[in-house]
């Protein structure tokens, strides 16, 4: 390391050792916020549970922040405030940020707004939207200056004065973007960031599984290296589309590529109907679920809209609501220890905040917890008037039979149901997908729809696959044996995992508190070519330690056991940085060695 680069880090066991001195010297000589020992350190009850990221410049510690998480139960205010007097302290999944620290030789400069973005981006990367601190009053213009809003609250402890703050991560994130993007990227790389979080966010505003794509080259160069990897941190279906489909796409694959579909997909229009026993003026159809969302939200919602979204669930629906719509969007909270199970009783209850819309993915995705269908009509029956209902159905299928509710949606006028081809038809890089309601809700997106938005092999593919049920029901009934077996191959890897089945495509894995987080998990075993997808980001629910794994083909379930088992086996070994195993495809000679 350079004499003065700035490296960021999460603190180990090693550095708790002058993290406690420099607490020490800070807030008990300096500051007098506690008695000053003869130890020379400083500690409290939370430090087992707290997250230390540490700054480092030449080698020597500059400073730290630390991060409280929900699931340690606790928080360092509790000592000062009630819960209960101040409501921003009961919302669900806060965090903590919590003595933010320099060391006196190096104030001035850039290590305590680097560490402040640091323990942001880590919050975010750990599922979190609300934070809250306790920042010291004589620092409050730097805590602002990040757009931190003081509740006005006061704390005092020992000699010092504190204020209680608050903030939404997204907000200060892209505020502290804005404020300091051009000297971050500047920054960037003369900075030794060691966090498993990028160190700037993605472009796109939501995080979406898919990062096996990039073995194929940004520019999709490199179509050959598809067969190279394990592609398990996305859903797709591991099996082929039906044969009607692939034979059609081949037979005429030259005119297709140049040839203009119908520009409203009448045609897929009726066979969607026709299939499902629809009137065909409650079905539109779109290039994807994704294309749905955001087509038919835009209509439905505006910025004074309350949203109830299930957490966790599919992050699309979260980003559309807050950050492209700028909605309020509430969250009703699935358990661990209730098996993730959506409790109708407990969610009708919660419609009485009375909701413009309530979102329910059935079965759930990253879950894979299904609610019965009749249980969830009942629900949508009975709630107040007025409350629209968006259900999305992408892996009903998987369910089994009547466990759709696209009748309902077509006739009851509360409801819209989404279904995607994509996953349960193998048409996944083709974009098809519908949805059914009210047929004047129908009007209205169709009237809104652009011509031509499902593509012409979208169309063909999408016809032929509704056309041979029997082929996607053998497929479907193969998925489950795979996923049972995959299942138990992941459960033999560490006897302290925890293992559980989804009713769909995937299963998830969760690591033991105290261990290698989620993170490691998944570039462990990307350094071996199989990609698994870390669920840390859409909920602090799964509290860093749970990674969702596709079902693929018995082969390729098999390489994903290996890599998972070797990467448990020795946590420390990583062959993406420098193992001589290093089988990251998007390397040239690891994508060669495979």
């Amino acid at each position: 390391m350079e004499a003065d680069e700035l490296e960021i880090r999460p603190g180990s066991e090693a550095d708790r050792e002058w993290i406690s001195r420099l607490r020490h010297e800070v807030y008990a000589r300096e500051l007098g916020q506690h008695p000053a020992n003869d130890a020379g350190r400083l500690s409290d009850g939370l430090d087992a549970d707290n997250v230390y990221l540490v700054g480092a410049r030449g080698g020597r510690p500059a400073g730290f922040i630390s991060v409280t998480p929900p699931w340690a139960g606790r928080y360092a205010i509790d000592k000062y405030l009630r819960r209960t007097e101040h409501p921003v302290l009961s919302e669900e999944g806060l965090f903590e940020i919590r003595i933010l620290t320099v060391d006196p030789d190096r104030r001035g400069g850039m290590t305590g707004r680097i560490l402040m973005y640091a323990a942001l981006r880590w919050v975010a990367a750990h599922g979190g939207r609300t934070v809250v601190a306790l920042g010291r009053s004589e620092l409050l213009p730097m805590y602002l200056a990040l757009g931190l809003t003081s509740t006005g609250v006061p704390v005092r402890s020992g000699a010092v004065g504190f204020e209680l703050l608050t903030g939404e991560v997204a907000a200060l994130v892209d505020r502290t973007l804005r404020t300091y993007g051009p000297v971050l990227r500047e920054m960037e790389p003369r900075l030794r960031w060691r966090l498993e979080v990028p160190f700037l966010p993605g472009t796109d505003g939501c995080e979406h599984g898919g990062a096996s794509i990039g073995a194929l080259g940004r520019r999709l160069d490199t179509l050959e290296a598809h067969g190279d990897v394990v592609p398990a941190d996305v859903l797709d279906a591991w099996f082929p589309p039906a044969p009607g489909v692939t034979a059609a796409l081949a037979a005429h694959r030259d005119w297709i590529a140049r040839t203009s579909p119908p520009a409203q997909a009448e045609g897929l229009v009726e066979e969607i109907a026709a299939r499902r026993g629809l009137p065909a003026e409650a079905v539109a159809v779109g290039a994807g679920s994704s294309d749905l969302i955001f087509r038919a939200f835009r209509g439905r919602l505006d910025a004074s809209s309350r949203v109830l979204l299930v957490d966790p669930s599919y992050g699309e629906y979260a980003h559309v609501a807050e950050r492209v719509i700028g909605c309020r969007a509430d969250r009703f909270a699935l358990r661990r220890e209730d098996g993730w199970r959506i409790d109708p009783d407990r969610l009708g209850d919660a419609l009485r905040a009375r909701y413009d819309l309530v979102v329910v993915v059935n079965p759930n995705n990253p879950t894979g917890v299904h609610l019965d269908a009749r249980d969830l009509r009942e629900v949508m029956a009975a709630a107040p008037g007025g409350t629209r209902f968006w259900i999305d159905e992408a892996y009903v299928g998987y369910a089994g039979p009547g466990q759709s509710l696209e009748p309902y949606a077509a006739t009851a006028g509360n409801a819209v149901v989404c279904t995607s081809l994509s996953k349960m038809y193998a048409l996944s890089g083709l974009r098809a997908a519908y949805l059914t309601g009210p047929p004047q809700d129908v009007a209205e997106l169709r009237r809104w729809s652009p011509p031509w938005t499902v593509s012409l092999p979208a169309q063909i593919a999408a016809v032929r696959a509704l056309r041979d049920p029997a082929y996607y029901a053998a497929r479907w009934a193969q998925t489950a044996a795979l996923r049972g077996e995959l299942a138990a191959a992941l459960a033999a890897t560490d006897g302290d995992v925890h293992v559980r089945e989804s009713v769909a495509n995937f299963v998830l894995l969760t690591l033991p508190r105290g261990g290698p987080g989620a993170a490691g998990l998944v570039r462990r075993c990307r350094g071996r070519g199989v990609f698994l997808r870390d669920l840390s980001s859409m909920s602090p629910a799964f509290e860093g330690r749970t990674v969702r794994i596709a079902v693929r083909d018995a082969a390729a379930n098999d390489r994903i056991a290996a890599a998972v088992a070797a990467a448990l086996r020795d946590p420390g070994r990583d062959p993406g940085n420098g193992d001589p195993g290093n089988r990251d495809p998007r390397n040239r000679d690891a994508r060669n060695a495979v």
